[in-house]
Formats: structure tokens, C-alpha cells, sequence
């Protein structure tokens, strides 16, 4: 009987103790509801609030430090696909921006226990310290596979305790990121300089959402890089006369974006060599033509694989972007040659222009994540310069 006592008193215990965790736990939990109305449920982390942006994945197993500070990711929340986040700390050195430009994070497993030594922060500090709503212990795998399936489409991250029938509401006036000019909000604005002052080589840099690795492979090439906010007419860009001019990455669609277009066509003219990376890419596409359209899902990861149709090798790659060039286009075009193709679903990943010194790719060569297999582009942009001289 004492024994039967004591396993109805054990019971009881744990039965209290179970509510105790539930109540406490309640106060702890994340919702995330898409567009098409599908939820899942999670442990809230971060900061408390509401996050809005269109949901995204990204396949790389590492630089989750890197992939939030991107500003071509400004307005997207995003879903890592690497099943532990935080584990390596936070560096600071590592930031690609001033600040963290995701506007929510979706994680499976999340941790403050980093281990790489010389880490200057823990994950939950960071997104505290620049105020990001995030939501783990979500079946990441599950979810990233509807995404595939449906195609990219708007959320939202809630741990402030509405309603989910407030939160579809209010997602169902967010915009589609189709139509979208974000540059100007991540742009610079100011122009400051970055690399040697003694650079063999100066470049004049519209800044659509640049990252600093871009910053630092040119400077380690003896590129001198003067960094303009994204609305800076040619006559500023062109009166110290650069070797060259370089339009950056950045969020948003290139299709509303008729004032850097028309920037782009300017530089084009002068004869002056010209590099693009990602949405710079796409703005030197559209200044001669060629339409960009909004992709199912968009390329988002650091092992996407890329021929290079001039050697014949092949690449891996960093990507990230949503938006892609029309490939019929560009093939009918007269002034245009495809240089690289993805091997994934073979849209355009690079053309050159056959008439003029300018070339751009639909990829990250300065990585930051990735590997470094596409650095030689920026010894090209150099030797582009040398040759015009």
C-alpha cells in the first residue's frame, strides 16, 4: 500500500509538474503562418514581436552569420536549412553590413552554447541586439520542401501573443516582393572609400546593397573603391574619371528600378570597363533590353553549380537571389554573349557584352559564405582595367 501511496503521490508530482512546463512554456511559444495559410508551431527566440517579409531558404551549411547580414536580403525572412544555428558564436568581423537585414529567421535547432573560440557574441544576443523576431524547433525540412513545391510567398513570424486571425490579416496587405524597389533603403548615404590609397586601379562603385567581401577582394587586388549611394547620377560617378565602375548586389526587383537603368545604360556608353554582381547583373541586363522575371524559388545556397562556357570548367558557387534574366533574350540579343549558365536549371549566370568591356554574373564571387572558386572575375575586372588604359 505505501508503495501504491507513493506511485499515486509520484504521478500527481509529474502531473504538476507537466502543467508547470506547459504554463511556462506558453509564455515561450512562436507561431509561423504563410501566405497560403499553412502554420507551424515553435519556441520563440530572439527578440518578442511580429515579423512580415516573404519566406526564403538557403541550402549553405555554414556562414549563417554572413547570411543575415546580406543586404540582398533586406524584407525576407529567412529558413536555414543547416539543422544547428549559433553553434560558432557570432564574430564580428564576419558582418557583410552594419546590421542584420533578414527581417525574421526560421531555425530548426537554435543554441547559445557556441564553441569556435574567439566568439564575440551568442547567437540570442545578436538578433536581441539588433531586434530580430526568430522561431526554432520547426521541422525546417518539412517546411523547405513546401516551399520548393509552392513557390516564394509571404509569412509571418508572431511570438507577441495575437491572434492568427489579426496576423493573416495584416499578411495579407504585405506586397509582393515583385514590384519592389528596396535599394534605397540599404544603400549607402553617404560616399566613403574603401582599399589602398596607393591602388593601382580606382573604381567607382554604385552601392545597391553591396557587401563588404566584395570590398575586400578588390582592395586585395590594389583596387581603390569609391562607394556612391544607389541614386547617384553618372555626371558624380564619372567626374573624378574611375578605371572602371562596379554595380553591386542588393535586394528587391530590377524591374522598378528605371533611374539606376538608366544609370547603368550611361556607363555602359562611356566605354569605361563595367562589373556586375547579382541585381547589377540584372540592371546592366535590362539597360540593354533584356527583361528579368521573378524566379518559383531563386538560387539561394553556396554549392550551386555553374559552367563557365569560355573555359569549359565548372564552378560551385554562392548565389542568392529571386530574380533571373530572360535567357531567350539574351541569346537573340546581338550585343550580348552568355558566359555562364546554372546547371541546376540553366539560366543565364553571366553574360559579357561582345562590343564593350563590361561584364556581370548572377553569383557571389567574393562568397562570404562559399567557396572561392569564381575569385578570378575580380582579376578580370582588374585586367579589364589595365587593357583600357
Amino acid at each position: 500500500m505505501k508503495y501504491e501511496k507513493d506511485g499515486v503521490f509520484t504521478s500527481s508530482f509529474f502531473i504538476f509538474v507537466k502543467t508547470l512546463f506547459m504554463y511556462t512554456d506558453s509564455q515561450n511559444t512562436a507561431v509561423l503562418i504563410l501566405e497560403d495559410g499553412t502554420q507551424y508551431q515553435g519556441r520563440a527566440f530572439g527578440v518578442r514581436g511580429d515579423a512580415f517579409g516573404e519566406i526564403c531558404f538557403n541550402t549553405g551549411m555554414t556562414g549563417y552569420q554572413e547570411i543575415f547580414t546580406d543586404p540582398s536580403y533586406y524584407g525576407q525572412i529567412m529558413v536555414t536549412t543547416n539543422a544547428h544555428i549559433g553553434n560558432y558564436k557570432i564574430h564580428r568581423d564576419e558582418m557583410e553590413s552594419e546590421k542584420v537585414m533578414i527581417s525574421g529567421l526560421v531555425m530548426k535547432n537554435a543554441t547559445d552554447e557556441g564553441s569556435r573560440p574567439g566568439g564575440d557574441q551568442e547567437l540570442s544576443e545578436f538578433l536581441a541586439e539588433h531586434h530580430v523576431v526568430a522561431i526554432c524547433d520547426i521541422d525546417t525540412r518539412a517546411l523547405v520542401r513546401h516551399i520548393r513545391d509552392k513557390g516564394a510567398m509571404n509569412a509571418v513570424i508572431s511570438s507577441s501573443g495575437r491572434s492568427v486571425e489579426d496576423l493573416k490579416k495584416e499578411l495579407a496587405d504585405v506586397p509582393s516582393m515583385a514590384g519592389l524597389e528596396l535599394s534605397s533603403r540599404v544603400s549607402t548615404s553617404e560616399i566613403y572609400e574603401e582599399g589602398p590609397s596607393d591602388a593601382e586601379f580606382f573604381v567607382a562603385a554604385l552601392d545597391l546593397g553591396i557587401k563588404k567581401n566584395i570590398l575586400r577582394c578588390m582592395a586585395e587586388r590594389g583596387i581603390r573603391v569609391r562607394v556612391y549611394p544607389h541614386n547617384t547620377p553618372f555626371s558624380e560617378l564619372s567626374k573624378d574619371s574611375p578605371d572602371g565602375y562596379f554595380l553591386s548586389n542588393g535586394p528587391g526587383d530590377p524591374g522598378a528600378m528605371d533611374a539606376v537603368v538608366n544609370t547603368a545604360l550611361e556607363v555602359i556608353q562611356s566605354g569605361t570597363p563595367v562589373f556586375g554582381i547579382c541585381l547589377g547583373h540584372q540592371v546592366i541586363a535590362r539597360s540593354q533590353g533584356i527583361s528579368t522575371y521573378k524566379m518559383h524559388n531563386g538560387h539561394r545556397g553556396i554549392n550551386h553549380p555553374v559552367k563557365n562556357l569560355l573555359t569549359g570548367k565548372g564552378e560551385i558557387t554562392s548565389q542568392n537571389h529571386g530574380f533571373v534574366v530572360n535567357r531567350e533574350e539574351v541569346e537573340a540579343s546581338e550585343v550580348l554573349e552568355i558566359t555562364h549558365v546554372h546547371l541546376n536549371d540553366h539560366t543565364v549566370a553571366g553574360f559579357r557584352m561582345k562590343n564593350k568591356p563590361v561584364f556581370s554574373v548572377q553569383f557571389h564571387p567574393e562568397s562570404a559564405p562559399g567557396p572561392h572558386d569564381s575569385r578570378y572575375l575580380f582579376d578580370e575586372f582588374a585586367a579589364a582595367m589595365r587593357s583600357a588604359r
